[in-house]
């Protein structure tokens, strides 16, 4: 197996978004299909949701499994070298999430997590986006 270099690993790695991914925009559409209206990216709010119901005070997250280390999930994988690097930087991400959960919270924002494996059943994700927004 051919290793790359550090440069283009850093090219690779750039092309990694934070927003508007593909498991996003889909999300975006299924609440869109269910008639949900929403703003994007809550800059004010902790955590910066990805979707953001104001009236109802719901917000909607969707990770990655891999970045956001979705417990359980084979797309939680830890890569094999660099483990001084990855492993902080994991640990880091989750302390976060946590973080941002607890302040949403505390100002009284209920908070639901998609993770990226759940679109492989969109109707199933459809029912618990709706049981949520609509309780």
């Amino acid at each position: 197996m051919d290793r790359i270099t550090s440069a283009e690993r850093s090219a690779q790695m750039s092309l990694v978004k934070s927003k508007n991914t593909g498991p996003e925009l889909l999300v975006r559409r299924l609440v869109h299909s269910l008639g949900y209206r929403y703003r994007l990216h809550g800059a004010k709010l902790p955590g910066k949701p990805d979707l953001v119901f104001s009236k109802r005070k719901k917000v909607v997250f969707v990770h990655g499994c891999f970045w956001h280390r979705h417990a359980g999930c084979k797309k939680a994988t830890t890569p094999a070298t660099r483990l001084d690097y990855w492993l902080p930087k994991f640990e880091r991400t989750v302390e976060r999430d946590q973080q941002s959960l607890e302040r949403l919270s505390a100002l009284g924002w209920s908070a639901l997590i998609v993770w990226e494996c759940d679109l492989k059943d969109l109707n199933a994700l459809g029912q618990r986006l709706k049981a949520f927004l609509d309780d």
